[in-house]
């Protein structure tokens, strides 16, 4: 592409392979790096995407070929209205994906461009990131009524918010089980600011189905981890409500009366066995605190870089492809995510949940 182009893209190699969910949508990258008539790419669920923003601002994603003879869009230019091949010169408008000109075309022609479309997928801002809506392979161009676009739960005007990112050489599967693991916190991230091996105690968890997911029911958030207990200074009751919901996401929402912190964490495929995680964050607590955010985003990004050094650490174990096992209590939760992406694929088989469950696990 032209001058000024971004990529962004995720490791290339990893441990085995994970089936993939489509029909749905994925963070694709931050629209920061999508200045007017500059072009990104990125690949995800193996797919080449190439990402944009037209001078009138709309942002667009594209699959990162070109119908006529497969060369990468990102090969050729971008003039902030229509994304043009370099081998040929097909001129495309990004949105749509339909071919405006073939200049090979003369009078003697009866081809209309107009009715050749590369492919374009639905593409939103939200939360600082372009949501890309990848359809099931075959589907065609998306269908009008698709699910909402995902984004942090807000509950008041005025909020500060961050966002951090790692990649995880592993599949997407892995990814998310860790992601949603209660037991290797006192481990995984040992800190004087956030918990250690010595603070471990048996905890119980209400859990209750939710559409395509399940919701760890409102609770007083645990007593040895550092940052719940700052919260205290409000001197409201505290709670926290986790919810899982296919085929990537972790909300959590904190709240202390008027004062609350909400996250959203995605894990997204790159490729069959890598993927990425994001967490974007949104808060009114400690709102008038100098570099309140800055600290945030420190500690935030100590924490996943634990999380990623560990994953860098399993995926080496996975590479010999070993048997490995899931027990009660503690991994109850990454049961139930399978369940739900197996029903998910297959379009057959009831929820894993038939009520609400309660569990046991020390940590």
């Amino acid at each position: 592409m032209a001058p000024g182009s971004a990529s962004a893209t995720g490791p290339a190699t990893g441990g085995p392979p994970a089936e993939l969910i489509f029909g749905d949508w994925y963070p694709a990258l931050r629209t920061n790096v999508l200045k007017a008539g500059k072009t990104a790419k990125t690949t995800l669920l193996g797919i080449p995407v190439l990402l944009g923003r037209k001078n009138d601002a709309t942002i667009f994603a594209m699959r990162d070929l070109c119908p006529h003879r497969g060369i990468p869009l990102s090969a050729g230019w971008f003039d902030g209205e229509t994304v043009q091949c370099k081998y040929h010169g097909w001129r495309f408008e990004p949105c749509s994906g339909q071919c405006k000109e073939i200049p090979s075309l003369t009078s003697h022609d009866s081809l209309d461009p107009t009715k050749i479309f590369a492919t374009a997928y639905p593409c939103v801002e939200r939360d600082g990131f372009a949501w890309v809506y990848l359809p099931l392979p075959g589907a065609g161009r998306a269908a009008a009524d698709l699910p909402p676009v995902p984004e942090v739960p807000k509950f008041s005007e005025r909020f500060r918010s961050a966002h951090l990112v790692a990649d995880l050489p592993c599949n997407v599967d892995h990814g998310i089980i860790g992601l949603m693991d209660p037991a290797h916190g006192p481990f995984v991230h040992q800190a004087w600011w956030w918990r250690s091996s010595a603070s471990i105690h048996e905890k119980t968890k209400h859990f209750e189905p939710i559409p395509e997911g399940f919701r760890m029911s409102a609770h007083t958030p645990s007593g040895n981890s550092a940052p719940y207990k700052l919260l205290g200074v409000y001197g409201e009751p505290i709670t926290t409500t986790i919810d899982f919901i296919l085929p990537n996401r972790r909300y959590e929402t904190i709240r202390c009366g008027p004062k609350w912190f909400s996250s959203l964490t995605t894990v997204t495929p790159i490729t069959p066995s890598t993927c990425r995680i994001d967490v974007m964050a949104a808060w009114n607590i400690f709102y008038n605190i100098p570099f309140v955010t800055s600290i945030a985003t420190y500690f935030g990004a100590k924490f996943v870089a634990q999380d990623q050094q560990t994953m860098i650490e399993q995926a080496e174990g996975l590479r010999s492809n070993p048997g490995l096992m899931l027990i009660d209590d503690a991994d109850k939760p990454a049961k139930w995510y399978f369940a739900l992406k197996q029903a998910r694929l297959k379009g057959t088989g009831e929820h894993p949940l038939t009520g609400p469950v309660t569990l046991h696990w020390r940590s």
